[in-house]
């Protein structure tokens, strides 16, 4: 997914909990998931911390539900009497985390790049135990090239060979469910199709989970690679049918599928979920324009980041000009949280210090390579290649990839082309998650429900299986 935060103070939470590296040292730790809050800067940052092991071989991960973020591991852990400590090696600076254990609870301060907050955590309940799917559930290794994916197969009763559907997340580092901000999509579509017959199978991204390698110098073109990898891994299983192979992808998924099916006979079919139909640039400047307009901010503001994006993709396109998107960058920065409310103001004790690390981590995601392929990539080759059966579904408000910029486009090429087997659904209320949204904005998508908007799953359950020609039910 293409995810971008229109406020810097929500870019601000975002990379205040971010990436992580591991480490561990513990005594007389507390077990098993504590859930709490980061309460910051007047904002309040929910966390899941999970203790595992004991001595030496302690450990602990966080789960921050409003960042997509799980299983990021800890570092320096240390739980001596009733003192814990541990950190967490993110964007603006090393977060520290010191708290005291009183009976059930866990409370204290937290501190990261001078700004200091507090955080409490309790033993999280015992939810209720699921119970087991009827189907089967596989964990699989499958090389590709340099690295290997981890990922999750479902398989429906009986010994096959199934149809099978291969999901493709979006932009960003990815787990297998594609969680973002609590929702699981990849694990929602995967239940339903397996549910209706149709085997499922879904990976880590590169880097990501129980995936090697990294997502540090891969782009649109390395996860085609692994894409194809995950195909040619499924054709040689006895209890999948080598003729009834299909792709599903979001976002970015939604380049990747059709350049593996221009590539390969093995696709038998695609689904598109906010496929872009048009250049990354033409996404980013639409987005940007439409994300500012929903959060409300003022045309003269809009203007002036739009001016600014179209500076920063022409450094990234020619290499020229960073020095002064770099300045620019910084003055909007240091503009926006001069902006912020005064009790936020006043916990950051060095205010330029945090906008120019800001608007160094901004710049740091617009120089990777990934960004300057996704910038020039166009789709229109790879689409007017793919002849197979082809549904593209877009949300009614995805702000993020857009309807009125990217279906009728996407409609023309494949008329160009010639593929008449191409259906198009727009999901009404839907944002770029599926989620039954108000707006579309991403600033939605944590408070929504985690679910689909009503209708979604059926509409994919309902075209997949007249591809295959099943007959299973829920």
């Amino acid at each position: 997914m293409f995810r971008r935060h229109p406020a810097v103070a929500a870019a601000l939470a975002a990379a205040l909990l971010s990436l992580v590296t591991p480490a561990v040292s513990a005594a007389q730790a507390p077990s098993g998931a504590w859930a709490g809050a980061i309460a910051i800067m007047g904002q309040k940052l929910d966390i899941v911390v999970t203790f595992s092991g004991e001595g030496s071989g302690l450990k602990a991960t966080i789960d921050i539900p409003q960042q997509g973020a799980t299983g990021l591991p800890l570092l320096n852990l240390k739980a001596e009497g009733t003192k814990v400590h541990f950190e967490l090696q993110a964007g603006p600076g090393l977060a520290v985390f010191d708290g005291e254990r009183k009976g059930d609870t866990i409370a204290g301060t937290f501190e990261q790049s001078g700004m200091k907050g507090a955080f409490d955590l309790a033993p999280k309940t015992a939810a209720q135990a699921e119970p087991p799917p009827p189907y089967a559930v596989e964990d699989v290794k499958i090389p590709a090239g340099t690295v290997t994916l981890a990922g999750t197969l479902t398989l429906p009763p009986g010994t096959g060979p199934h149809p099978v559907v291969v999901l493709i997340t979006g932009s960003g580092a990815q787990n297998r469910d594609e969680e973002i901000f609590g929702m699981k999509p990849f694990r929602l579509i995967a239940d339903h199709l397996t549910r209706l017959g149709v085997a499922v199978l879904r990976c880590d991204d590169r880097g990501v989970g129980g995936s090697t390698g990294s997502m540090a110098t891969a782009t649109t073109a390395d996860f085609a690679d692994d894409t194809a990898a995950m195909v040619q891994f499924l054709k040689a299983r006895a209890d999948i049918d080598k003729a009834r192979i299909g792709l599903l992808g979001h976002s970015e998924g939604g380049l990747v599928a059709p350049l593996v099916a221009s590539r390969s006979k093995d696709v038998a079919f695609v689904v598109l979920m906010s496929a872009p139909a048009v250049t990354g640039e033409q996404i980013l400047l639409e987005q940007g324009l439409l994300l500012a307009r929903a959060s409300g901010l003022p045309a003269d503001q809009i203007a002036r980041n739009a001016e600014l994006q179209r500076k920063v993709f022409a450094a990234v396109r020619t290499g020229q000009g960073w020095q002064e998107v770099e300045e620019q960058t910084f003055a909007a920065t240091r503009e926006s949280l001069e902006k912020m409310p005064e009790a936020q103001r006043k916990a950051i004790p060095d205010l330029d210090g945090l906008a120019k690390k800001t608007a160094q981590q901004q710049l740091a995601a617009a120089r990777s390579p990934w960004f300057k392929y996704f910038l020039e990539y166009d789709p229109a080759p790879a689409l007017s290649k793919v002849t197979c059966p082809v549904l593209a579904i877009f949300g009614e408000k995805d702000l993020q990839v857009p309807v009125a910029q990217n279906r009728d486009p996407m409609e023309a090429i494949f008329r160009k082309s010639g593929n008449r087997r191409v259906a198009f659904q727009v999901v009404p209320r839907a944002n770029h998650l599926y989620q039954d949204s108000i707006t579309g904005n991403a600033t939605e998508y944590a408070t929504l429900k985690k679910e689909f908007v009503p209708g979604f799953l059926d509409l994919v359950g309902k075209w997949v299986k007249e591809q295959v020609q099943v007959k299973g039910t829920q």
